[in-house]
C-alpha cells in the first residue's frame, strides 16, 4: 500500500461510540514504522490534504506567520536553534527525560486516556476527571510535538502515537470529538449553556495546537486531519452567524487554534469564525459577571481593562492579536495596547506572573498584588508570555520581549521543580509552609499547568530569534546555534557563547552563506543600565536598555559581536499604590528576581522579621557568588540586613506605639533566584523584604 494513503487512512467510529464498542483501525506502532525518519525527503506538508504546500511542515515556527500581512516579525522553526550546555539546556533535558515521560504515566494512572479508551471498547472504566480533562492529553501531545522538532526521541514518539491512535478513534462521523459529552450527555453537545462552562471549544483549541505541533515535529497528519474534520465538518457548517447556531468561547483557546489552522490551510472560514467568536454572539444572553469572568461573550474591542479569569484573559488577548496579524483591524490593536498598558502598569507581578485572586483565579483591581495570597497560576504566566510574543511579532518592540523574559525566567520557570517532577499550580511571592499548604505537587486534578510548562520548555528554541524583511532579531541569550535563513533566502548561522544569566557577556559569531548586507537587531534588556557592543572588536554606539540595537552592515562569515550587559544587582520598589509592598524592596540581578528562603538565613532568623540595609547607592553592599552545588548551580546574593527586635508586647494583637524600640540585630541575608525556591526542605519564602535605609 502507498505510504501516503496508509498514513491518511482512518475509520471513524459512529453509533458504536455511545455504546463504547468500537476499536481503532490502525494497529499501535503502524505510524512509527512508516514514518521512522520525520525529515526524510519527499514527505512534506502537502502530503496532508487541505493544507498549503509551503512552507513545509518542518519549516514552520511556534506560529506560522509566513503569510501574516500584519506581522512585522516572522517566527523561525524550533529545529533551527540548538541549545547547548548552559542555563536552559539542563531544564530542557530534564523536561524531555523526566517531566514529559512521568506526566505520560500520570495521565495514564489518573484515567485521562481511559476516557478515550472506554469509547472504543478498550476499557470499562467510567469517565473521570473534570470536563476539560481531554485537554491534558492534547497539551502533553503538544509538548511531545515540540520536543520532536528538536530531535527524533523515538520512545516519546511511540507513546504519543499510541495516544493519538486512541484519541482519533473516538471521533464521531460528523467530526465531533469530546469524551465527556457522549452517551447520556450527548444531548448537551454545544448547547449555549454547555459552551459557557463545558470547555468543548477549549478542548478543541488545545487539540488543534497539539496536532499542529505534532505535525510540525513529525510530518504525521493523522491527529491534524481529525482536528480539521472537527472544524470543517462539524463546527463551520453548524455554528456561527445566523442562520447557523450560536457560539461562544467559555474559555478562550479555540480562537488561537482556528487562526493557526487558517494559516496552514488558507481557508478564510476558519479565520472568520475566530473573528465572530471574538466579537461575541448576541444571541447568547449572558450576565455581565459571566462575560467578565470568561473574558469572552462580548466584543473584544470593547474591553478597557484586564479582569476576570487570568488565563482566559491572556488566551483571549493571544487570539485577538493573532486576529489582528491576519486582518489589520486597528480596533483590535488599539484594544490590545490598552490592555497591555493596564497589565504592566498595575496588574503584573515582578515575576511576570498574573492573577491576584484565588477566587475565580482572577485579576484583582489595579495595584491589587498580594504576595502570600497571590494566585499567579503557571498557566497565566505562560499566557502572558504567549501574548507578548504575539505583540512582539506585530511591532518588533523590545518592551514586549522584556515581559517575555521576565515571565519566562521567573513566573514560568518557578512552576516546575528542578528535578522536573513537581509542579506549582500557583506561584505566590510569599509563602509559609506552616499553613499546611504544599506548593509543589506531582499531580492536580485540574492538571492544566504541568503539560503547559512542558510544552513551553519544549518550544523554547523557537523564541530565540525572529526574521524581518531587512534582517534578524536576537531576542534571548544562551549557549546556542542558529541554522536558518533570512527572508530573502540567504542562509545564516549564528552561534552564541555565554554564561547568561549569571554573567552579562555574550559572544555571537555570524556566518551568512555569502557576504550580505542586512541588519542584526540585538535586544538590550530593559534591566541593563548600560551595555557595551563591539563588532569585530570595534565599539558600536547607541545601545539603550529596553530597545533593539540595529546593526546594519555587510556581514561576512566569521564576523563577531561582543555584548556586555550591566549585571549589578538592582533594588526595586513597587508603586506606592501596591499597599502590601510599602516599605519593602525586591532584588533583581539580570533577568532574575531573587527571594529569601528562611533556611538560608542565620539560625534564629525569621524572614518576616528581617530588613535589608540599603545605603545611599542602592547597588552597594552586595556580594555575588556562584555556587555550583546549590540548587543546580545558582548565583546567590548576600547583603547586610537586620533582625528587627520587637518589644515583648509584640504578641498582643494591638499595643501602644513605642517610639523607642530595642536595637535591631545585624544579620547577613542570603538571596536565591525566585525560580529555585521550594526545591529543598520546606521553608518560608518572600520576595519583598522590609527596607532599612542607612
Amino acid at each position: 500500500m502507498d505510504v501516503k494513503k496508509r498514513i491518511s487512512r482512518r475509520n471513524f467510529v459512529s453509533s458504536a461510540i455511545a455504546a463504547g464498542a468500537a476499536a481503532a483501525v490502525l494497529p499501535v506502532g503502524t505510524l512509527i514504522a512508516e514514518v521512522a525518519n520525520p525529515f526524510r525527503s519527499g514527505y512534506l506538508l502537502q502530503d496532508a490534504p487541505g493544507l498549503l504546500p509551503t512552507p513545509s511542515w518542518k519549516d514552520q515556527g511556534v506560529e506560522n506567520l509566513t503569510r501574516s500581512p500584519h506581522a512585522k516579525l516572522k517566527n523561525i522553526p524550533v529545529r533551527a536553534v540548538t541549545i547547548h550546555e548552559g542555563f536552559w539546556y539542563k531544564r530542557r533535558e530534564i523536561n524531555i527525560n523526566k517531566s514529559i515521560p512521568s506526566m505520560h504515566d500520570l495521565l495514564e494512572s489518573n484515567g485521562r486516556m481511559e476516557n478515550f479508551r472506554r469509547l472504543i471498547g478498550k476499557s470499562t472504566a467510567a469517565q473521570s476527571g473534570p470536563v476539560y480533562s481531554d485537554s491534558d492529553i492534547y497539551k502533553w501531545t503538544e509538548a511531545v510535538g515540540f520536543t520532536l522538532q528538536s530531535g527524533p526521541y523515538p520512545e516519546l514518539r511511540a507513546s504519543a502515537n499510541k495516544f493519538i491512535d486512541d484519541v482519533v478513534a473516538t471521533q464521531l462521523p460528523n467530526g465531533y470529538l469530546n469524551t465527556y459529552y457522549v452517551g447520556d450527555k450527548a444531548s448537551q453537545i454545544m448547547l449555549p449553556a454547555t459552551q459557557t462552562t463545558g470547555h468543548e471549544l477549549y478542548n478543541m483549541g488545545h487539540y488543534l495546537q497539539g496536532a499542529i505541533a505534532y505535525y510540525r515535529g513529525t510530518g504525521d497528519p493523522k491527529m491534524l486531519e481529525a482536528g480539521m474534520k472537527f472544524v470543517n465538518d462539524f463546527l463551520l457548517p453548524n455554528y456561527g452567524p445566523a442562520p447557523l447556531k450560536p457560539i461562544v468561547s467559555g474559555h478562550p483557546e479555540i480562537e488561537m487554534g482556528l487562526i493557526e489552522l487558517y494559516r496552514m490551510t488558507g481557508d478564510k472560514r476558519q479565520l472568520d469564525l475566530a473573528g465572530y467568536i471574538l466579537r461575541g454572539d448576541t444571541r447568547i444572553e449572558l450576565p455581565a459577571h459571566r462575560t467578565i469572568y470568561m473574558f469572552s461573550g462580548t466584543p473584544f474591542t470593547e474591553r478597557t481593562k484586564l479582569e476576570g479569569h487570568a488565563v482566559r484573559a491572556m488566551y483571549a488577548c493571544c487570539g485577538a492579536t493573532d486576529y489582528y496579524m491576519e486582518t489589520g483591524d486597528e480596533t483590535y490593536l488599539k484594544t490590545l495596547n490598552t490592555l497591555w498598558n493596564d497589565l504592566t502598569a498595575s496588574k503584573m507581578y515582578i515575576t511576570g506572573g498574573v492573577g491576584a485572586r484565588q477566587a475565580g483565579e482572577a485579576f484583582g483591581d489595579a495595584y491589587e498584588l498580594p504576595n502570600a495570597l497571590a494566585y499567579g497560576e503557571s498557566c497565566a504566566a505562560i499566557g502572558n508570555m504567549m501574548w507578548n510574543w504575539r505583540m512582539l511579532a506585530v511591532t518588533g518592540d523590545a518592551k514586549f520581549t522584556d515581559v517575555i523574559e521576565r515571565a519566562l525566567y521567573n513566573g514560568i520557570n518557578s512552576g516546575m521543580s528542578l528535578d522536573g517532577t513537581l509542579y506549582c499550580y500557583r506561584n505566590p511571592l510569599a509563602f509559609d509552609p506552616a499553613t499546611g499548604d504544599t506548593i509543589r505537587n506531582t499531580w492536580y486534578d485540574t492538571t492544566c499547568c504541568p503539560p503547559n510548562l512542558e510544552r513551553t520548555f519544549a518550544s523554547l528554541p523557537g523564541y530565540f530569534y525572529s526574521t524581518s524583511a531587512d534582517g534578524i532579531y536576537v531576542h534571548l541569550y544562551d549557549n546556542s546555534d542558529l541554522d536558518w535563513k533570512l527572508e530573502n533566502g540567504t542562509g545564516l548561522k549564528i552561534s552564541q557563547k555565554t554564561n547568561y544569566p549569571w554573567d552579562g557577556g555574550v559572544n555571537l559569531t555570524v556566518t551568512p552563506a555569502q557576504t550580505s548586507e542586512f541588519t542584526i537587531y540585538l535586544r538590550i534588556p530593559g534591566w541593563s543600565e548600560s551595555a557595551q557592543i563591539m563588532v569585530n572588536g570595534k565599539s558600536v554606539s547607541g545601545a539603550k536598555g529596553g530597545e533593539y540595537l540595529a546593526v546594519k552592515r555587510s556581514w561576512a562569515a566569521g564576523d563577531t559581536i561582543q555584548v556586555k550587559f550591566e549585571m549589578t544587582p538592582q533594588v526595586l520598589e513597587a508603586n506606592p499604590h501596591v499597599v502590601e509592598d510599602e516599605g519593602r524592596v525586591a532584588l533583581q540581578r539580570g533577568p532574575l528576581v531573587y527571594c529569601l528562603e528562611q533556611l538560608d538565613q542565620p539560625n534564629g532568623t525569621t524572614i518576616e522579621d528581617v530588613s535589608v540595609n540599603i545605603g545611599h547607592k542602592a547597588s552597594d553592599g552586595f556580594k555575588s557568588e556562584f555556587k555550583p552545588d546549590l540548587l543546580g548551580g545558582v548565583m546567590v546574593l548576600q547583603h547586610e540586613g537586620e533582625l528587627i527586635q520587637y518589644p515583648d508586647s509584640r504578641n498582643s494583637l494591638y499595643m501602644q506605639y513605642q517610639q523607642d524600640r530595642p536595637k535591631n540585630k545585624p544579620v547577613e541575608l542570603t538571596f536565591i533566584p525566585y525560580y529555585a525556591w521550594a526545591n529543598r526542605d520546606k521553608s518560608p519564602m518572600q520576595v519583598w523584604t522590609q527596607l532599612t535605609k542607612v
